[in-house]
């Protein structure tokens, strides 16, 4: 596209220039040779007082010598003899200076009445009629050398031709810079299609260049931005069902636990491990973020209270099989929170799920609600051993412990599943020491999407927990051995 455009300009600027150049030089040599015949028809002009007062061969020469062409042998003046017929019988005629044109020339001249140009060696010749006092036609010849007819022309030329040189290198000059503007941008756009093509996905293009390219940036990079998105969106996806598999994988272990001893028992167990290693393989090799979408849980809603209600009447029964003892406090009454049911149940599973998974059995543990007017408050806490870094266990995949109180080797994406719903709110997710003993998850949900402020957090948090704490010591709902569902 470069070279295109710059061979275009270079064509277009020289059939201008041709255009103008050359006709242009065409009127310069006219002009010059326009004025090289006036300046000998005023030379002429000069000897013409003489030959009006006098015929004199000696009057004529001094007055011929007198001129400037005279003197350099250019100026020649013929006179006819007194007396002499026009047939040319009879007298003398005066020839004064140097002759160029020929009798016949002159004679014609002489005739005609009128000046005439004639080409003589060396250049052009001047003949001028001037009347005599005795009413004979004198004729004044002039001549004219051949560089005083070109004199300047070719200079002109030179310099028409440097101007018109000028001109075509300026104008590819300036094609081969709107060019390079022009090709860059294309040439970036197409290297980053290149590599979004080899799979470099943080491949982005400036949004630089003229319109048109400037548009296909911004379209590449959106386009850009969606396959990342879709790739991320499916390795989440990968990763959430597998996280979902706990649960019922929970079930079967706890299940395959009490089948006793014997073969058939073994490799029910040997399953189940094995199938638990092949979900956790593919959690971590799916663990990349999920860019979050707009408003994509605030659109659907769910009765907090109820879902939980649900989830811990299945957990419940796992928890007698083990002999924990669950509390349930705050789910009363009616909570409506910006979040799907499904999302919200799945959040609820991942922890639960990690209490029953790195908490020994019999561990007790406890979920309390609490709705501050803004946000909703949903905390999970256990008696376990508890977690020595929250930081690191907040750090999706790089956690050393998970879940509510943690175990080496876990994958960290059920905290990541309950932080992005409560992210999607405008909420965030904490994790602390509980009264238990262990592990306090904290989930803060923004009921109008936005953030809490930092003091509000704070103090939601301790109150959470001071109405948490009540509820427990209440005994709401308690399970475990001996207890009523």
């Amino acid at each position: 596209m470069r070279w295109a455009l710059v061979k275009v300009c270079l064509a277009v600027t020289a059939m201008v220039v041709i255009a103008f150049a050359v006709p242009l030089g065409l009127v310069i040599r006219e002009m010059a040779g326009d004025r090289a015949l006036s300046d000998a028809e005023r030379q002429a002009g000069t000897i013409a007082p003489t030959l009006s007062i006098t015929t004199d061969r000696e009057e004529l020469t001094r007055a011929v010598l007198s001129t400037e062409p005279g003197d350099r042998g250019h100026l020649a003046v013929h006179v006819p003899a007194p007396g002499k017929a026009a047939d040319g019988t009879g007298g003398e005629a005066l020839d004064i200076g140097t002759r160029r044109a020929t009798p016949k020339d002159v004679e014609t001249v002489r005739k005609a009445g009128r000046a005439s140009l004639t080409e003589v060696t060396g250049g052009f010749a001047l003949l001028q009629p001037t009347a005599l006092s005795t009413g004979e036609i004198a004729v004044v010849e002039v001549f004219v050398p051949e560089g005083e007819v070109s004199n300047g022309v070719v200079t002109a030329w030179l310099m028409l031709a440097g101007v018109g040189v000028a001109l075509i290198v300026g104008s590819v000059a300036v094609a081969d810079r709107l060019g390079v503007r022009m090709v860059q941008p294309a040439q970036r756009l197409a290297g980053a299609a290149q590599d979004l093509g080899e799979g470099r996905l943080g491949t982005r293009v400036p949004e630089e260049g003229p319109t048109e390219l400037r548009s296909a940036a911004v379209a590449f990079n959106s386009m850009a931005d969606q396959v990342v998105q879709l790739l991320a969106n499916e390795r989440e996806l990968a990763a959430d069902l597998s996280h979902r598999l706990r649960t019922p994988l929970t079930v079967l272990r706890l299940n395959a636990a009490s089948l006793g001893e014997g073969p058939a028992a073994e490799q029910t167990r040997a399953a189940v491990q094995q199938l638990e290693h092949e979900v956790d393989t593919i959690i971590r090799t799916a663990r990349e973020q999920r860019p979050q979408t707009q408003g994509g849980q605030a659109e659907a809603g769910c009765d907090a209270s109820e879902v939980i209600r649900e989830r811990m009447g299945f957990w419940s029964a796992l928890a007698e099989d083990e002999g924990r003892e669950v509390r349930l406090a705050g789910v009363g009454r009616t909570v409506r929170i910006p979040v799907a049911r499904t999302e919200l149940a799945a959040a609820l599973d991942a922890l639960l799920g990690n209490v029953f998974r790195h908490t020994p059995e019999g561990t007790a543990f406890a979920v309390d609600v609490h709705h501050s007017g803004d946000a909703v408050i949903v905390l999970v806490s256990d008696a376990g051993p508890g977690i020595d870094d929250p930081k690191a266990a907040l750090a999706r995949g790089a956690s050393g412990r998970t879940g509510a109180s943690g175990s080496v080797g876990s994958t960290g994406l059920g905290l990541d599943i309950v932080r992005r719903v409560a992210e999607s709110t405008g909420g965030d997710l904490r994790i602390g020491r509980s009264v238990l003993g262990g592990t306090e998850v904290r989930i803060w949900i923004g009921l109008h999407g936005n953030r809490p402020e930092r003091g509000r957090r704070g103090h939601g948090r301790r109150v959470g927990r001071r109405i948490g704490w009540r509820g427990r010591r209440e005994t709401r709902t308690t399970t475990g051995p001996g207890a009523q569902h």
